[in-house]
């Protein structure tokens, strides 16, 4: 199954899970904006749907 991140986040919120807060932006104004609210440092992470991390299949 492929689960982007966020998606995860709310399954894990739905059952009660903790987690770490966090935001989903799609823009470099959004990010900004969201810096802002949260106060620096922050992290920004793409979210992209790839398989394997880094094992190449033949």
């Amino acid at each position: 199954m492929k689960l982007p991140e966020y998606l995860s986040r709310e399954l894990l919120k739905k059952y009660g899970i903790p987690f770490g807060e966090g935001k989903v932006v799609t823009s470099k104004d959004e990010a900004v904006e969201v810096a802002k609210e949260v106060g620096l440092p922050v992290v920004i992470k793409a979210q992209v749907l790839v398989g394997g991390r880094g094992r190449y299949n033949s």
